[in-house]
């Protein structure tokens, strides 16, 4: 797609020195150890008692040279938007609330919510299978993960992974995983560091167990404009790529070799309410200045996070809306592919299973966009046109062409309207969408065998349960 250009060349050079001024001057707070150890091997300052961390210019510069020589922006898919996305389902949302599609209550996360998301994921696209989409709060934090791979284990077909948030879950989901008959049952999921600057304990220690086991590493940055940044999006690029960069140099001082990703989620605040939202146009704007600046400073392609956080609080078209209205900012400003929501609603917080048939809808619907021409005698149809000629006596309408094409070439959503919104309308969409969420849930059939392995697997979670809570 069109790629709009926000920075001019002499806009580099400041942001660029802004950047580095504030790794040597402020650094990083590093609540690590062994990340410590290897930022002072590779040159950092260290002050082991108040666990900072400042890098000095030179080896910032260094750093640079050698990540302009690996990636110099030409990373494989960056300029390539026109992909279709696959539809978005259940699996890696773990929102923290969960949205009743019966009755619209939206109420912390449990068990039972869980199990409800799993039977719907698992007769809408089982094949694909179900992961974890809620962080459920009836049971203790510490083993939330390995209760709801239980409950994965026990109502999915396919069972997914669930999201490991502390490095102490990730060998208990291992031995879990191997009692089902699947290596390495668990996802490490996004490497999220506390904004400013803060490499903190439990993300550390993960961030550390992540590039020993070999895995790419980097930063889901969530900056918040005034708040975590300066308000201006000149001191949010500064602040904000200054902490990817402390990322990964990080990552490298401990393993030269590992990979590196970096994603962006911009946020900017409501200073009359306090409210943060990653999806308004003046986050999308700092966001993608961010990224265009990283790719010409680094020559890394920093993607921005999609399309999944918006403002609206309540399922519906306007959240479908809104999302789209997100992807195709991104994809515009940046050149990355088009992303699809996942039924999340009020920035990530709450997951509707209503919303998330309509973020399919909305998928389905983008991904028209990225349709590619087959030019084709048959697809032409030049026999059919010199047949219509000027439209006096047929029309298009009524020809075998348009008859045995229509399917593959024009949007025709299950369950939505093709026309204008109105109130009326939107209460028709929500209605059918509750339909189909209760024919779902009335076609699953409970996985059956596993009986013996989801016993092995509680005792393993009773065992975790000691240790852990």
């Amino acid at each position: 797609m069109f790629q709009q250009v926000m920075l001019r060349d002499e806009h580099v050079r400041p942001l660029a020195e802004g950047v580095i001024r504030t790794l040597e001057g402020v650094g990083v707070l590093c609540q690590n150890q062994e990340m410590l150890d290897a930022l002072g091997a590779a040159g950092a300052e260290v002050d082991e008692a108040a666990q900072q961390v400042r890098f000095p210019r030179g080896m910032v510069e260094r750093f640079l040279e050698d990540l302009r020589g690996e990636f110099g922006g030409k990373q494989a898919g960056a300029q390539n938007p026109l992909r279709p996305s696959g539809l978005p389902g259940i699996g890696g949302q773990v929102a923290q609330l969960y949205e009743d599609f019966e009755t619209g209550e939206q109420r912390s996360s449990n068990s039972r919510d869980l199990i409800t998301l799993i039977k719907f994921g698992d007769a809408l696209h089982g094949d694909r299978g179900v992961g974890h989409a809620l962080a459920i709060t009836d049971v203790p934090p510490m083993v939330e993960p390995l209760e709801s791979a239980m409950l994965l284990a026990e109502y999915a077909h396919n069972p997914g992974a669930t999201f490991a948030w502390h490095v102490d879950q990730i060998p208990w989901l291992i031995e879990m995983g191997e009692v089902l008959g699947r290596e390495n049952w668990f996802s490490w999921g996004a490497i999220c560091f506390a904004h400013p600057l803060r490499f903190d304990r439990d993300t550390a220690a993960k961030f550390a167990a992540r590039v020993r086991w070999g895995q790419p590493i980097g930063l889901t940055a969530m900056p918040v404009a005034g708040v975590t940044t300066p308000v201006t999006v000149e001191g949010f690029v500064v602040v904000a790529s200054a902490e990817v960069l402390a990322t990964w140099i990080a990552g490298r001082a401990l393993d030269p070799a590992i990979g590196l990703y970096g994603n962006m989620w911009p946020g900017t605040v409501d200073m009359r309410s306090g409210a943060v939202s990653y999806s308004s146009p003046d986050s999308m704007f700092y966001g993608c200045a961010c990224c265009e600046f990283m790719r010409r400073w680094t020559g890394f392609v920093m993607h921005m996070g999609g399309s999944e956080y918006c403002d609206a609080r309540q399922p519906g078209l306007y959240a479908g809306v809104e999302k789209a209205l997100k992807a195709m900012t991104i994809s515009g400003f940046t050149g990355q592919p088009l992303g699809a929501g996942g039924g999340m609603v009020d920035e990530g917080k709450i997951l509707s299973p209503i919303q998330l048939l309509i973020d399919r809808e909305f998928a389905a619907a983008m991904n028209h966009l990225t349709g590619g021409f087959d030019p084709t005698p048959e697809r032409i149809g030049l026999d059919t046109i010199l047949e219509v000629g000027i439209g006096l006596g047929t029309n298009y309408m009524e020809t075998a062409h348009t008859l045995t094409h229509l399917r593959d070439s024009v949007w025709l959503p299950e369950l939505m309207e093709r026309a204008g919104w109105t109130f009326g309308q939107e209460q028709q969409v929500i209605k059918r969408m509750r339909e189909r969420i209760r024919e779902l849930l009335a076609s699953y059939e409970k996985p059956t065998g596993r009986e013996e392995q989801l016993a092995e697997m509680r005792k393993v979670v009773e065992r975790a349960r000691g240790e852990l809570v």
